[in-house]
């Protein structure tokens, strides 16, 4: 596996956040569930998850009766998540070199980490490769525009730069995912937070953190962005 020294860096940090901080760096399973409403897979379909991290994603998938395979930079992601999806085909490797034949996947997610990758282009074109026509893809995106970063964690330079925290607004993702030749299907808010905001709220109430909410607020205000593409 070829990485050059940004990539090298990046490594690096996530081996260790993986080490120190482990699945206390992550949302819980649950807030994985309104990816696969989005997606809705097929069982018996195969799927593959771009930076899967821990796992969290795939997991949740495993109990749709889906064909999980996972890729990540971090030798430490690797191995925790093979301990979590022992069923699940896990590898560690570059995202800009899938090791996968054209064509193999029925659906694919990269979730809160596209923004961290150094070519995106060369990203999408080897996601795209390894995608069926039609295929169903799904990523969550940081925002530039958001209050938070473009306010705090930017001017004041409190964002992760050894880890390559970066951002883009609405308008430069939705470009860069139609330039790559994806088709919107559908843009949404970042769920989560609103999640987490009823639960402190009402810590009675059962969330069925799997819905698909309609918020009032325009999408540019949005922490983060989930883009539901297909690919044509």
């Amino acid at each position: 596996m070829v990485v050059n020294r940004e990539q090298e860096q990046i490594k690096t940090w996530f081996d260790n956040i993986y080490k120190t901080r482990g699945l206390r760096y992550l949302r819980p399973l649950r807030a994985y569930e309104i990816f696969v409403t989005i997606l809705n897979p097929k069982p018996k379909s195969k799927h593959l998850d771009v930076a899967c991290g821990l796992g969290l994603m795939l997991k949740v998938l495993e109990d749709k009766d889906v064909t999980c395979y996972g890729i990540d930079l971090s030798e430490v992601a690797v191995e925790g998540c093979r301990k979590l999806c022992p069923s699940a085909h896990i590898t560690h490797g570059n995202a800009e070199k899938l090791p996968y034949k054209d064509n193999t996947f029925d659906s694919l997610t990269c979730l809160g980490s596209l923004e961290r990758m150094i070519d995106r282009e060369q990203v999408l074109s080897e996601q795209l490769r390894v995608t069926k026509k039609g295929a169903d893809i799904c990523y969550m995106v940081r925002n530039s525009e958001n209050f938070t970063w473009r306010f705090l964690l930017k001017p004041l330079k409190l964002y992760n730069r050894k880890g390559h925290q970066d951002a883009l607004n609405f308008k430069q993702w939705k470009t860069l995912f139609e330039n790559a030749g994806l088709k919107i299907v559908k843009v949404y808010p970042d769920h989560w937070p609103y999640y987490r905001m009823m639960h402190i709220l009402k810590p009675w109430k059962k969330i069925n953190t799997g819905k698909i909410i309609k918020f009032p607020m325009r999408i540019s205000y949005a922490y983060e962005f989930i883009f539901h593409l297909k690919k044509q």
